[in-house]
């Protein structure tokens, strides 16, 4: 178990990182910006080698890696050729450029990973009744298990989610539902209830509800590559959307900073994920990419993010930001990082001794 756990979390993090670093180093190649080392990982180098004027490596702490690029520090003395090529010498926009890409990367990987496991298939749940909560509208009307939904409206239906969309925008209007029981085909009319319940990140909301629960039938849906890729990119965008709204709820204290995992749980979940199959693992995958995308873009100094916001308040102010303020805002940020990094590894503690 903790073999499949630290193989497949190498793995996963390996992947990840690799694909960030490699929007910033393919980015500052294309921009002319001289790259002297592409490693993945940080501290002391395991392995490495030099190809041209670039050192690519792996080091022994795989928490994240990094490209580092001529002249993107301060203290390095260049020739007048390598002034050219150097990072801070570049126009604003093309530091832009380079230090986005490696969060860019991290959403089109995602989106490469939903496409390939959509054209793969994915398993969707059908619009047979599982069980009917007593006392709601189904049961109310003489909807039973083992129903099968066909078409409401006149529309036809054949997934859940078709299901529960028609139902959430009823605004409690009386729907008619062609239901297949015992091999016969009935018509029966619903009005949807207003219910009260909790969404993901456990506020009280109000919505349209037939009181029923999802059989576990399920069948494999393949699309076309175009359709594939379109998948792809919604699936993308939800969980980003997601991902940035629960970062929102958690500074609003409505989700606990206690639900925060590190990289024993990330291990943890990556073992079970293999363990269901090399579908479930990518979809993990995509997953995390876009987590990794949306950590590195919030404004942290030390951060992706951190660094855009000084390119950007120089581009709309002409001028660059002090140094002094950036190295301060800098070992802030650093400071943050090393706080959240605790804390969730803490989290993880807690979770295993509470397991």
């Amino acid at each position: 178990m903790i073999g499949i756990n630290i193989i497949s979390v190498i793995v996963l993090l390996g992947i990840l990182i690799f694909v960030h670093e490699l929007g910033h180093f393919l980015i500052a190649k294309w921009s002319g910006v001289g790259v002297l080392k592409f490693s993945l990982g940080f501290g002391p180098r395991l392995i490495g080698r030099k190809f041209g004027e670039t050192e690519y490596l792996i080091s022994i702490i795989p928490l994240g890696g990094y490209v580092k690029m001529m002249g993107e520090s301060e203290e390095d003395e260049l020739s007048p050729e390598d002034e050219e090529r150097s990072f801070q010498k570049q126009p604003v926009l093309k530091r832009i450029g380079i230090v986005a890409a490696g969060p860019l990367f991290n959403f089109l990987f995602a989106i490469l990973v939903f496409s390939i496991i959509y054209s793969f298939g994915v398993p969707v749940l059908t619009s047979r009744i599982g069980d009917v909560q007593e006392g709601g509208a189904a049961f109310k009307a003489g909807i039973q298990k083992d129903d099968n939904i066909l078409a409401i409206d006149g529309k036809e239906i054949s997934r859940w989610g078709e299901l529960a969309d028609v139902i959430s925008k009823s605004n409690g209007k009386e729907l008619n539902f062609t239901i297949e029981r015992n091999n016969k085909v009935h018509d029966i009319y619903i009005r949807p209830g207003l219910t009260k319940g909790k969404n993901i990140f456990g506020e009280e909301i109000e919505s349209y509800k037939l009181g029923v629960i999802a059989s576990s039938e399920t069948v494999i849906e393949r699309v076309n590559p175009f359709r594939a890729f379109l998948e792809g990119v919604a699936q993308t965008w939800w969980f980003t959307k997601l991902t940035y709204l629960t970062v929102v709820k958690i500074v609003q204290r409505v989700v606990s900073p206690k639900n925060l995992g590190g990289p024993i749980l990330i291990a943890q979940m990556s073992g079970e994920y293999a363990k269901r199959g090399i579908i479930p693992f990518m979809f993990f995958m995509a997953i995390l990419s876009i987590n990794l995308g949306v950590l590195n873009l919030l404004p942290i100094p030390i951060l992706d993010g951190g660094h855009l916001l000084f390119y950007l308040i120089e581009l709309i102010t002409g001028k660059e930001v002090n140094i002094k303020w950036r190295e301060m805002a800098q070992q802030v940020g650093f400071f943050l990082l090393i706080m959240l990094m605790v804390f969730v590894f803490y989290n993880d503690i807690v979770r295993i001794i509470g397991d």
